[in-house]
């Protein structure tokens, strides 16, 4: 395997307007970097630069709002849609909550869509105005370059390059919008803006924060800083990723630490989940079965389970 000493950077255009070699050259370094780090920075991926600035404006605007009328848009039970306040979800095995509060967004369907019985429905605030179409804007353009990313993936692992999207065309995927306010005086020095954990679904694509904080923990044991340039994309593999090839990649552990020494401001950042159908199946492939897989679950029963680990059970 390749020693890495930084989170790899890779370049989307490589992929998706280079030659033959270019295209595999892309894929070989995101499998390798996933299989060292779990981790990869994409850069030249698509999304307008416009989009994602007017995303961090109206984000900051909308968390800047008295509590009172953000709590209306409450995401309730299972916190999958709308508003979460601050102090309510931890990590999986933590006692502490997170000092963070977000919003989510999923998809958006037509009235009589099957899915509208499946997924719940988004919920908007009244304010900031353009709140509902930059952010479904920013969802779609996210879940098409990760289409992309797992497209990519798939040959690596053995498979088809449909394997992937098989699984996640019309996924329970989610945008949360994270608001990480300053951190209280007197905060006890084991609570973090996110404690250390995996992510629940495939992939996650996090849009560069507005400021550092984002660390991984390295195969060596030791926490690494990850670092994108302002608009890149971080992109990590989830535990149904891990489950899926039986940890051949990791759902790597990660957190997000408290400014020590800087600025002790707000920081805020956008992942968005790239999750399977809730009907889909994790299965382990073929090709990385050894005796110690795991048993096949359904996606929605592996949501509900570690939402109920992280407090927000529904």
């Amino acid at each position: 395997m390749v020693k890495f000493t930084q989170v790899p950077e890779l370049s989307l255009s490589d992929y998706v307007h280079g030659d033959a070699a270019k295209r595999k050259e892309f894929q070989d370094a995101l499998y390798e970097g996933f299989k060292y780090f779990g981790f990869i920075i994409l850069r030249d991926h698509g999304i307008s630069e416009d989009l994602l600035e007017q995303a961090y404006s109206l984000s900051e605007t909308y968390f800047a709002l008295p509590d009172e009328e953000k709590l209306k848009c409450d995401s309730g039970d299972g916190g999958q849609r709308g508003y979460t306040a601050f102090g309510r979800e931890h990590a999986k095995d933590s006692t502490h909550a997170d000092l963070k509060e977000f919003w989510h967004v999923g998809r958006e369907f037509a009235a009589g869509d099957p899915l509208g019985k499946i997924y719940p429905a988004n919920r908007w605030p009244d304010r900031p105005a353009e709140f509902r179409t930059t952010f479904l804007a920013l969802y779609h353009a996210l879940e098409e370059a990760g289409q992309v990313m797992l497209e990519a993936l798939a040959p690596s692992l053995g498979l088809n390059e449909g394997y992937f999207h098989a699984l996640a065309v019309n996924g329970n995927s989610i945008l949360r919008l994270l608001h990480y306010p300053p951190v209280p005086d007197g905060v006890e020095p084991s609570v973090m803006r996110a404690a250390a954990h995996e992510d629940i679904n495939l992939i996650t694509l996090l849009v560069a924060a507005s400021s550092s904080g984002l660390e991984l923990l390295d195969c060596d044991g030791k926490w690494l800083p990850v670092e994108g340039s302002r608009n890149a994309v971080i992109v990590d593999a989830g535990d149904m990723l891990a489950r899926i090839c039986n940890d051949h990649i990791p759902a790597t552990t990660h957190r997000v630490v408290n400014p020590l020494g800087g600025p002790n401001v707000s920081r805020y950042s956008m992942p968005f989940f790239m999750h399977p159908r809730s009907d889909a199946v994790l299965s382990c492939i073929e090709q990385c079965r050894d005796g110690t897989e795991q048993p096949d679950i359904k996606a929605d029963d592996f949501l509900k389970q570690r939402l109920d680990e992280i407090g927000l059970a529904g």
